[in-house]
């Protein structure tokens, strides 16, 4: 037996973003958003046919980190009137925050710290719900009911999920990722393409997330690198984004699993920007599986033409090597030692234990990848 669930209502396309004044309905909203110009345009378009938000966040930074979040959500508790919606205006550093920001705004971050901390009854939430707007074909956080938390200061990293935090609305133009350059094009992209692998190689997996998946997959490989070098093309712009949001459905029902958990501490102790860090190791995963049989390989073999071991691994290295990302942790500064230990403790990890793979034979893998 399976399930699948997934609420978020989906509105796709250019031209999409004039949509967002009519899903706020004439509610009080907060806005959550970067700060530049480009940010403050879009808030500026809502502004005009919405009416000005109660309040704007615009200084999200990526990787949020609650200390950054402790002195916005102040701002959000001094309101008279608290919001009626969030609009989430961003990259998926925005969408989470917001997603924050919602949990919190009843009762406080300290409410929301202490869930992450020691895992109490969700059931005491009420988020305020989200209208998410991505800017960038990646997060995939516009469709799921989580969002990353990070705590630099004691070094860890904490997923924030309730079942209140899946967006109300997602509204997913292309035209507002256009501008784009190419590395943040790429690692988003890649952070996608991760989401993907990760939803097949996964405990959790069902026959619809194995459709989106591998179509997500598919896809990226061939437009990613044609739209690395082509960053103007509103074609490869509209299927990059679909496909990103096609690998966030698919994530959205298994969540990641061990390239992610891999991913964390070579983000906090190394500041290897996520989507990279979540997929140079993909070569070294897809030759950990390596015999693997049933639904998961031919999953696997529809997304990458290959089935999981060499062929896989050389096909997804020369897929990152076209987009100048290496696949040597060295590179990253990661010692030998240091990554066999990270992906030992990787396994304990939450998303570690979603991965249907084996300790061992992945740090065989990666000692080839060396």
């Amino acid at each position: 037996m399976w399930t699948y669930w997934n609420p978020v209502r989906i509105s796709f396309g250019p031209g999409g973003f004039d949509q967002v004044a009519g899903q706020l309905g004439g509610r009080r909203y907060l806005l959550v958003t970067y700060p530049d110009g480009f940010a403050a345009e879009l808030g500026a378009r809502v502004a005009a046919e919405a009416g000005a938000p109660v309040l704007v966040i615009d200084d999200i930074a990526p990787n949020p980190d609650l200390a950054a979040l402790e002195r916005q959500m102040q701002r959000v508790m001094a309101l008279e009137t608290p919001p009626d919606v969030i609009l989430a205006l961003g990259g998926g550093s925005v969408i989470d925050s917001a997603k924050v920001f919602a949990a919190a705004a009843r009762d406080g971050l300290a409410a929301v710290v202490a869930h992450l901390r020691d895992r109490p009854d969700a059931a005491r939430f009420d988020p305020l719900p989200i209208i998410a707007v991505p800017t960038t074909a990646g997060t995939g956080s516009e469709v799921t009911s989580w969002a990353t938390v990070w705590d630099s200061a004691a070094g860890r990293k904490y997923s924030l999920s309730l079942p209140g935090l899946y967006p109300e609305t997602a509204i997913v133009d292309p035209a507002l990722m256009m501008s784009k350059p190419r590395d943040l094009t790429v690692s988003t992209g890649l952070d996608a393409f991760s989401h993907a692998l990760e939803s097949l190689w996964n405990h959790h997996a069902t026959p619809v997330s194995r459709l989106y998946a591998v179509a997500a997959a598919r896809e990226i490989l061939t437009v990613l690198p044609a739209l690395a070098s082509d960053l103007g093309n509103p074609d490869l712009r509209s299927r990059m984004a679909q496909a990103a949001l096609f690998a966030g459905i698919a994530f959205s029902g298994t969540r990641t699993a061990i390239a992610h958990s891999i991913s964390y501490p070579i983000t906090l102790s190394h500041g290897v920007i996520h989507g990279i860090a979540c997929s140079f190791t993909l070569p070294a995963i897809a030759r950990s599986l390596e015999g693997i049989g049933g639904p998961v390989a031919e999953a696997i073999e529809a997304a990458l033409g290959a089935p999981p071991g060499p062929a896989a691994a050389a096909r997804l290295e020369r897929f990152l090597h076209r987009l100048d990302v290496s696949t040597l942790p060295g590179d990253y500064g990661i010692d030998p030692q240091g990554m066999q230990d990270m992906v030992r403790d990787a396994f304990d990890g939450e998303r570690g234990q979603n991965f249907i793979g084996q300790r061992t034979a992945l740090l065989e893998s990666l000692k080839t990848m060396a």
